[in-house]
């Protein structure tokens, strides 16, 4: 078997790709990513040599490459984890997130439908979204796979954009598709724009932890390594044309969250209890702010038996714990030397 997977060099790619690469040595995996800002060739270090894994620097934006590739590779089955996923960023720039999370989910839907037109058996288009595009809830309730679509930012409206071309291929011609729509992630690895590894960061350096409003908007934060073993069971498991959102069953508001950062920080440092809080600034909120996300997860639990094998304050001990023991690649991302790798690594090639 065959396996495309787009976005594989990012944070939730390169635990998919790991597990994938090491747990099915019998399949071929090949790791496609344009190798942007939060697409890091040291995520992978570990598994460059093994010999079911190549990687494949290409743009998804690329429809000429990416049809190349399809009729190279004949690939049967693809995990398409490629895309932008800032919220800030898509604010100051929302059409690059169209080019890439609309236009290039296309580009590869096109190639895939081309690819396998003569018969769709064995094949799968696996399209990995976002809870956000589902907007925003109130104190209560939660989000289900039959939840309406209501994105209130251009990221989210990119994606929710995606997931309907997936759905839309899958009536129109047919296409075996899988949709996950998962919950905000954390783990190691993350690119330090996110909450949790900036936030991290901002802590060992003595930096302010900017908090947006009051800081009572509420997540639902899942540990990166279940969100890949969900991954991997719904590509292997789960009834094609279906959707399953994958949650971690923790809700925190963004302020207690940082609080709970902020203790554990001071503990592995061996600061004085309260040091980092005294971090914490509030700033002016930023637009189209959901306020709070909660994902119901039950119907993954119920159909193919997973659940988050962590609580979030173990994994987030865990995630402190990883970025503490890899100060180097932090220091890495944070100046932008990592960049420099796959010119150093691949150059020749």
């Amino acid at each position: 078997m065959r396996i495309l997977i787009t976005g594989g060099a990012g944070f939730i790619g390169s635990h998919v790709v790991r597990l994938f690469v090491n747990k099915y040595p019998e399949y071929e995996l090949y790791n496609l990513d344009a190798l942007t800002y939060a697409g890091n060739m040291e995520n992978l270090l570990d598994i460059e040599e093994k010999p079911n894994y190549t990687f494949l620097k290409v743009d998804i934006n690329d429809a000429f490459e990416i049809n190349n590739l399809f009729e190279k590779y004949k690939f049967d089955k693809v995990i398409h984890l490629a895309a932008e996923s800032h919220v800030d960023r898509s604010i100051t720039d929302p059409l690059a997130f169209v080019k890439t999370n609309v236009i290039g989910t296309m580009n590869l839907l096109n190639a895939a439908k081309e690819s396998w037109k003569d018969n769709f058996d064995d094949k799968l288009f696996y399209h990995i979204s976002t809870d956000e595009v589902y907007g925003t809830l109130g104190d209560t309730g939660l989000f289900t796979e039959n939840t309406a679509y209501d994105p209130n930012s251009p990221y989210s409206a990119s994606k929710a954009s995606s997931d309907h071309f997936v759905r839309a291929y899958g009536e129109t011609y047919n296409l075996p598709y899988i949709i996950t729509n998962c919950s905000n992630n954390y783990g190691p690895n993350q690119f330090p724009e996110k909450l949790i590894p900036l936030f991290i960061n901002n802590i060992i350096e003595n930096k302010n932890l900017p908090v947006y409003g009051d800081g009572k908007y509420t997540r639902d934060w899942l540990y990166v390594v279940d969100h890949a073993v969900a991954i991997d069971l719904a590509f292997h498991q789960g009834k094609t044309k279906s959707t399953y959102n994958i949650g971690g069953f923790n809700e925190w508001q963004n302020i207690d969250l940082v609080k709970l950062l902020c203790k554990i920080m001071d503990e592995k440092l061996d600061r004085d209890k309260g040091t980092s809080e005294k971090l914490i600034t509030y700033i002016k909120d930023r637009p189209g702010h959901d306020k709070r996300y909660a994902i119901d997860a039950s119907k993954i639990n119920k159909e193919l038996g997973w659940k988050p094998s962590v609580t979030f304050e173990e994994g987030l001990a865990k995630t402190i714990d990883w970025y503490l023991e890899n100060e180097v690649w932090l220091k890495s991302v944070t100046s932008g030397k990592y960049q420099e790798y796959y010119t150093k690594q691949y150059a020749a090639n």
